[in-house]
């Protein structure tokens, strides 16, 4: 046990939280079907053409620093439960490849049919990705035996149950946060469009009420997955003469959040600032900011939710079929000189988000125009 094990359970956190804000792009191609004008549509694909390879970026490296930091996680969860995982990566691939050929001469299948695969990532990847994100609460089904590693014929120190992760998909618990992940994005897209596309007042104003919409929706799935969490059965990590044990604690993850104060200050910090953000942009005639506030406040809410997850003696990864193969920061880590010597590359990371941030800014200081779409030698 080392303390290095909670300073990279904070760096996962961080690229979680940022994932989930930038998500927004996700969002925003979950709403392209609902104009049919042409030139609208071009600005709202651009748009998020600006910003897709972020998103993209950011998932790749929250999956290598898992990989790094918690590689019994990652060959428990990826290795087992991967047909979840597998829908992710194919969803992903649908946005890569459609943002590539969609107006690339040569297109025989139309704008149409990458436009409809970019609508099934933005849906389906942000639903999963929430579904991936609610194991972490409501566990899954599958057992650790670290001694497999001696089996010649079957090295396997994770197994997951025959289904794979389609139980996990079947889960309504998981599902509610992944719905409401959608729905916040879809949300942040529509203050995206408001902010970052200009002279087209009918965007605009369909875009507000789209935010109104998708806000609401928002608002109501959020307050259940909050009260289906801080009702839920977590487990607590103890220390006996014979090893760890995992007890079962009413309410663990409502107890967290008294216990560490912290946490409920993020959560409540974020969530106000997630509804100013929306409510502002709703009932003003126009601001330019409700994007900051609303990305600000997410990235705070999913820190607290990430925090009470791996933090005060919680396993982050519950085995439902066997609590004793739960998976906690210390158990599933690679060894202290593993991650020490990544700690002084994760000194980096700072120099990354001010880059993202630096990019960020030169692809948007000015909000797109359908005379500069009519001008521009390279669009999606």
């Amino acid at each position: 046990m080392c303390h290095l094990q909670v300073y990279w359970w904070f760096v996962i956190s961080l690229l979680g939280a940022i994932l989930v804000f930038l998500l927004f792009v996700q969002g925003g191609q979950s709403l392209l079907f609902s104009s049919r004008n042409k030139m609208q549509l071009t600005l709202m694909v651009n748009s998020l053409g600006r910003k897709w390879e972020l998103t993209f970026t950011t998932l790749v490296v929250f999956g290598g620093a898992f990989f790094a930091s918690f590689p019994l996680y990652y060959s428990t969860s990826f290795g087992g439960a991967y047909w979840l995982w597998m829908l992710i990566l194919f969803s992903f691939t649908f946005q890569a490849v459609s943002y590539e050929f969609r107006t690339r001469k040569g297109n025989i299948y139309g704008t149409r049919f990458f436009d409809t695969m970019l609508f099934v990532n933005g849906c389906i990847g942000c639903v999963l990705l929430g579904v991936a994100v609610g194991m972490f609460f409501f566990g899954g089904n599958f057992s650790v035996d670290r001694s497999n590693i001696l089996d010649a014929s079957s090295p396997v120190i994770s197994r997951w149950v025959s289904t794979h992760g389609f139980e996990v998909i079947a889960d309504w618990r998981n599902l509610l946060l992944g719905f409401t992940v959608l729905f916040l994005a879809r949300s942040q897209a529509a203050i995206f469009f408001m902010n970052n596309i200009a002279d087209d007042p009918f965007l605009y104003r369909r875009n507000r009420k789209a935010l109104l919409i998708n806000g609401s929706v928002f608002v109501v799935l959020f307050l259940a997955f909050l009260v289906v969490l801080f009702t839920a059965t977590g487990y607590r990590t103890v220390q006996t003469g014979s090893g760890v044990v995992f007890e079962p604690v009413k309410y663990k993850f409502a107890v967290n959040y008294i216990e560490m104060w912290w946490c409920l200050l993020a959560l409540v910090a974020g969530v106000v600032a997630v509804l100013y953000g929306m409510i502002r942009s709703i009932f003003a005639t126009y601001w330019s900011k409700g994007m900051w506030y609303s990305g600000a406040g997410t990235v705070l809410v999913v820190l607290s939710l990430f925090w009470v997850v791996g933090y005060n003696s919680t396993p982050y990864l519950v085995s439902n079929t066997d609590p004793g193969s739960s998976l906690t920061i210390y158990n599933s880590s690679s060894t202290c000189y593993t991650l020490e010597v990544m700690s002084w590359v994760s000194l980096l990371i700072p120099f990354v988000v001010a880059y993202i941030a630096y990019v960020w800014r030169r692809m948007g200081a000015k909000p797109l125009t359908p005379r500069e779409m009519e001008a521009a030698d390279h669009k999606y």
